[in-house]
């Protein structure tokens, strides 16, 4: 991946998903891959629809851990530079989902879940 493709796309990746801001820039590495699918499993919205200050720390942490991965790439010189930084920030999104969810499990609201079965075809 070029270093311009990189920094022209640093800058939607600071406050977009990933999902949305997917640019054709050739084959992505694993963990660029792992970082993609825990981006799109992002919260859109606050459980239960409460907008409490856990809501508002996930999404200062969903935003924080978007400027570190830009700022990472940015300062990558190689691609295991590349891939420690969409790794740490795939960590860094779960953390924050898996602690959201737990405060609100604390507080008495549950995350919603869905399951799919197949119709045994």
């Amino acid at each position: 991946m070029k270093r311009s493709t990189v920094a022209s796309a640093l800058a939607m990746l600071a406050m977009a998903p990933l999902s949305a801001t997917a640019m054709p820039h050739g084959a992505m590495s694993y963990e660029e891959r792992l970082a993609a699918m825990e981006d799109d499993m992002t919260l859109p919205a606050p459980i239960a629809g409460v907008q409490n200050k856990y809501w508002f720390n996930y999404r200062t942490d969903v935003a924080e851990a978007r400027k570190e991965l830009a700022h990472d790439l940015r300062h990558a010189t190689d691609a295991e530079d590349e891939r420690d930084a969409w790794d740490e920030y795939r960590a860094e999104l779960a953390d924050a989902r898996r602690d959201y969810a737990k405060e609100m499990r604390e507080k008495g609201y549950r995350t919603g879940q869905v399951r799919v079965h197949g119709s045994g075809r």
